[in-house]
């Protein structure tokens, strides 16, 4: 069994479209699909301002993130360089962190799994569903890298071609001006029903979960250890994350609500099916089912890659989980990340009406103190020798300026999170993980090198 080195020999399969297209899955998934429905329900248009202002801010931390990846290509996962700059305990604490954290998304994506099949097959149990789709995705997962891949391009391809799609829809809607039962489609529609809910609690809440739609963006700095030409494909991935901002979000929702007036979208469903259902063309809301569908399974493809390169890289170096398969791929830890990943059922058992918004609010909580964490490994790392004497090929544009305005930004949210009656005890929750694993690490992490 080869364990010495195997920390160091994951397989590097992934292509420049692999890669490419990994980034853009990270940035459409459950959050824009399903979440959004709530956004527009609690914002109105205003939603499209909460999504720029989040985007922007998630853009200058990929930056940063792009700049660490870069000046070390060797590190496997981006928590390393929270470690070699902020400390062992830091590290320890913030991989555990981002492994539960992908852990409770790959549960919401599971939910929402379960919620996107429902709409066919109204009488089967969502646990059914959740368990044939985290089987089949497992499988995928433990094959080849190069598996992951082709599965993960082609289900982000289809993401893309459906968001391409309802903006175009919308374009030859207005141009004709079609009408509807909801009215005549016209981008008026954004504003002449008032440009925003009004309940300023609600907006202010719609950060949450705007925040949360784009969880899993920094997934292209996981992958980072096994693309073939890091140095080109990274600074590519990254820098468009600002085009798919603007087109993926701003462009999609902005289309369905010039469809749809926001006031006729509810909460609990996905309003890209709605905005087909409710102007009366059903086949069009089963397709769209499908591909929301997809992206969930995308979204849970990604979640079972991260945390099973998260525990291998976290697991003591001769410890059971530190162990490759003959494919280049740590096994067994996806295996048991995928078998906690099943107490999703316990929890949409318990709670069947506020699983979803439970799960988002934690994760959200976990990746915000994540983030900020990996913006001060960037401060610490441009005060350091590496930056001083190394070739900064990918430079953070106003550091350290835009560093203290991304810390602050999410701190904001944090705020928002602590103080909002409907995510006070779940972010609590979170809270109180970090002092536990703090605790912890006193025990496991030594205290010199």
């Amino acid at each position: 069994m080869r364990v010495a080195n195997e920390k160091q020999n994951l397989s590097r399969s992934l292509s420049a479209r692999h890669v490419s297209m990994i980034a853009i899955g990270g940035t459409i998934g459950t959050g824009l699909f399903l979440g959004s429905g709530e956004s527009i329900h609690q914002a109105g248009p205003f939603i499209l301002v909460i999504y720029l202002i989040t985007g922007a801010f998630i853009f200058l931390m990929m930056r940063a993130l792009g700049e660490l990846l870069l000046s070390d290509t060797n590190s496997i996962i981006f928590v390393d360089f929270i470690k070699k700059y902020l400390g062992r305990r830091t590290g320890f604490i913030m991989g555990w962190t981002y492994w539960l954290g992908w852990l409770i998304i790959a549960m919401s994506e599971l939910i929402a799994v379960g919620t996107y099949m429902q709409f066919w097959f109204p009488n089967i149990p969502i646990w059914i569903w959740e368990i044939i789709f985290l089987g089949m995705l497992y499988l995928i997962n433990i094959v080849a890298v190069s598996a992951f891949g082709e599965t993960e391009f082609w289900f982000a391809l289809i993401k893309i071609i459906a968001i391409i799609a309802i903006i175009v829809t919308a374009i030859v809607m207005v141009c004709l001006q079609t009408k509807t039962s909801r009215g005549t489609v016209q981008i008026a529609n954004l504003w002449r029903f008032g440009f925003s809910s009004g309940k300023h609690q609600e907006i202010i809440a719609s950060f949450q979960m705007a925040f949360f739609s784009f969880l899993g963006v920094e997934f292209v700095g996981v992958s980072a250890a096994e693309t073939k030409d890091p140095l080109k494909n990274i600074p590519h991935s990254i820098n468009s994350v600002i085009t798919r901002i603007l087109i993926f979000y701003i462009g999609a929702l902005a289309a369905i609500m010039i469809i749809q007036p926001w006031m006729d979208y509810s909460a609990g469903k996905s309003p890209f099916v709605q905005v087909f259902a409710g102007i009366g063309i059903k086949a069009a809301a089963g397709i769209i089912n499908f591909v929301v569908l997809t992206a969930a399974a995308s979204s849970l493809n990604s979640s079972l890659f991260t945390t099973g390169r998260m525990l291998f890289s976290l697991a003591p170096s001769r410890s059971y989980f530190a162990h490759l398969n003959q494919h280049q791929i740590p096994m067994r830890a996806i295996t048991l990340s995928t078998i906690l990943v099943v107490f999703v059922v316990l929890v949409n058992f318990l709670f069947p009406e506020n699983a979803f918004k439970m799960i988002t609010s934690v994760a959200s909580a976990a990746f915000l103190i994540i983030y900020i964490f990996l913006m001060l490994a960037h401060i610490f790392y441009r005060r350091s020798t590496d930056f001083l004497q190394g070739a900064q090929r990918f430079p953070l544009p106003g550091a350290p300026y835009t560093d203290y305005l991304t810390i602050i930004f999410m701190l904001l949210i944090l705020l928002i999170l602590l103080v909002m009656p409907t995510t006070t005890v779940t972010t609590l929750i979170t809270l109180g993980w970090f002092l536990i694993i703090y605790l912890i690490s006193y025990r496991v992490v030594p205290r010199k090198l």
